[in-house]
Formats: C-alpha cells, sequence, structure tokens
C-alpha cells in the first residue's frame, strides 16, 4: 500500500476536495481509507430509554485511494509514491520514496 496510517493525504475529488488531513484507518482489501475531519456522515440514534435523547453522530467515512496523494513531510507537496530497495544490517528493506524531492517517507 502507497498509503499508510497517520499519513498526511490530500483530496483529489468529491466535497472535500483540496482538503488535506491525516489518516486514520486503511483496508487495503478495498482499497479504503479513512481521513480524519474529511468525508463526515452522519448517523442518527434513536433515544433508548424513556429519560434519554437522540443523538447525532458524525463520523469519517471511508473513501477510495484513488481519491488522494501522499503528502510528503520532507516538501509538503502531494506527490506520488516510488520504492527503493535498501541494503540494512538485518537484510533488505523496501522503503516509500516521494517522486518530487527523492527523500525516504517514514
Amino acid at each position: 500500500m502507497k498509503i499508510k496510517k497517520s499519513d498526511q493525504v490530500k483530496i483529489l475529488t468529491g466535497k472535500d476536495k483540496g482538503k488535506i488531513g491525516k489518516v486514520l484507518q486503511v483496508f487495503p482489501e478495498n482499497s479504503r481509507a479513512s481521513i480524519e475531519g474529511l468525508n463526515l456522515l452522519v448517523k442518527h440514534l434513536r433515544p433508548r430509554r424513556n429519560n434519554e435523547k437522540g443523538q447525532r453522530l458524525e463520523f469519517p467515512a471511508a473513501m477510495d485511494m484513488s481519491n488522494m496523494m501522499l503528502v510528503c513531510p520532507h516538501c509538503g507537496k502531494a506527490t506520488r509514491v516510488a520504492y527503493k530497495i535498501l541494503e540494512t544490517p538485518k537484510g533488505q528493506k523496501k522503503t516509500r520514496i516521494c517522486k518530487k524531492c527523492q527523500q525516504n517517507i517514514e
């Protein structure tokens, strides 16, 4: 997956186009992710007891990964992601690279 939990992403399409947010959850089997404070849905809950009030819950819904782009922590631009295999003393490690500034994203 090119986008991971706690990454900053920019929304490319939809009602939140152009906004930047932090990834809360990633669902790789559906290639979807939910972003903090964006793509909010409202769920209405009716009261369960006599003296209780009903509620409106707002929560971030998952959206498709193709509608978001990773924001590089070094250059601050929305960028594509490349992969590079680095040699470490323990073996090989696959890392994400920013296509614009060629810096490691981790």
